[in-house]
């Protein structure tokens, strides 16, 4: 046996506030049917796979090169797609919407900054932090997992954050914020106020978008991804809307041609598709709130949801919900509150094998 044999992570001299903690991650277990991690179940048309194949195949001779560094072109196709007036001066994209956020801590937090979120939320925005080195403050959420305006305004006059995240629709409840909230918030930040509208695309009609308050309020970012509407997980593609002073700022912090050729022409081709790509979406609604009554209807506790997700409870125990409808081939996620589970929205053929499931559990 080698000295590096029984050498670990605990002998490495990572920062102190890293140990102990463990990397994100949703399960990756191959069964049936995967209802865990938000994806959007209907993958691209014959129609789109060869449009995408057809990018790739005239992009891979120029791969020898490096990318267009700013990707302009496709934050110009970006901008025309959330529309309100934005320009490619305005939009912001990386490698998903968490690289968005990592960019944003690295350039408004750090050493001794900090950032509040309003808990429970998307988990990944307190490990951004950490990774950025900027303390993490945990505000709290109302019984309906939405936020009071009053109260969040007292946390940030509390603690001055340079960052405040909110999630709208919210994950892992699904919960949407009223422009009223959000603007409250934004009114009294003293720093940047990102609104992580991941889920955006799924909010019932007429919901409004953080992006209606822009243009009077030059610290507000809005972030978005492709990963979930627009059925695009594994192309890694988030971005942001901001003022041209906040893309200026992430450009100090950005790494050099950090989006790939090929990433940016999936991309835009992508949003070339929009219609057919966005065409699932009232699909998806449908069933979530088919879901969220049938729910309901079993005598649970169930989060109001504008997103493609449910999050329902509550369980005594439900890890052992979890695993039976695991050992019944149905993957969800056990994320949020104690008690809670969250699951996906699938096809209709998904979601009648976990209802099947879930009956059989309960």
């Amino acid at each position: 046996m080698t000295a590096s044999d029984a050498f670990s992570l605990a002998d490495l001299p990572i920062r102190s506030d890293l140990r102990g903690r463990e990397p994100y991650g949703a399960p990756q277990i191959d069964v049936p049917v995967r209802l865990n991690t938000n994806e959007n179940p209907y993958g691209p048309s014959p129609s789109l796979v060869e449009d995408l194949a057809r990018v790739v195949r005239e992009n891979a001779a120029g791969l020898n090169r490096y990318p267009d560094r700013d990707a302009m072109a496709l934050r110009a196709d970006l901008a025309a797609y959330l529309g309100h007036g934005l320009t490619a001066e305005q939009v912001w994209a990386a490698n998903g919407s968490n690289e968005v956020i990592q960019q944003i801590l690295q350039a408004f937090g750090g050493p001794g900054r900090c950032a509040l979120g309003f808990e429970p939320s998307y988990s990944m925005h307190p490990i951004l932090a950490t990774g950025a080195a900027t303390e993490w403050i945990a505000g709290a959420r109302e019984e309906d997992f939405g936020i009071d305006p009053a109260k969040a305004v007292a946390a940030i006059e509390e603690h001055r954050p340079d960052v405040v995240f909110l999630t709208s629709p919210n994950n892992p409840t699904g919960t949407a914020l009223a422009p009223e909230t959000i603007a409250a918030i934004v009114a009294a930040a003293p720093g940047m106020v990102v609104v992580d509208e991941a889920y955006f695309e799924f909010a019932r009609t007429g919901t409004p978008s953080a992006l209606t308050l822009l243009p009077d309020h030059p610290r507000l970012i809005v972030t978005r991804t492709m990963s979930k509407a627009f059925a695009m997980a594994g192309t890694r593609l988030g971005y942001l809307a901001a003022h041209p002073a906040v893309i200026e700022a992430l450009l100090l912090v950005r790494l050099p041609y950090h989006l790939s050729t090929l990433t940016q022409a999936v991309a835009r081709t992508a949003l070339a598709h929009r219609q057919e790509l966005l065409g699932t979406v009232d699909r998806l609604r449908a069933e979530r709130d088919a879901t969220v009554d049938w729910l309901r209807g079993r005598g649970l506790k169930v989060a109001d949801s504008d997103a493609n997700f449910v999050l329902f409870g509550h369980f005594p125990n439900r890890r052992a919900v979890w695993e039976g409808l695991l050992e019944r081939g149905v993957l969800i996620r056990e994320v949020g509150p104690p008690g809670w589970l969250r699951v996906s929205i699938g096809t209709p053929e998904e979601m009648a094998a976990f209802k099947a499931a879930l009956e059989e559990v309960l």
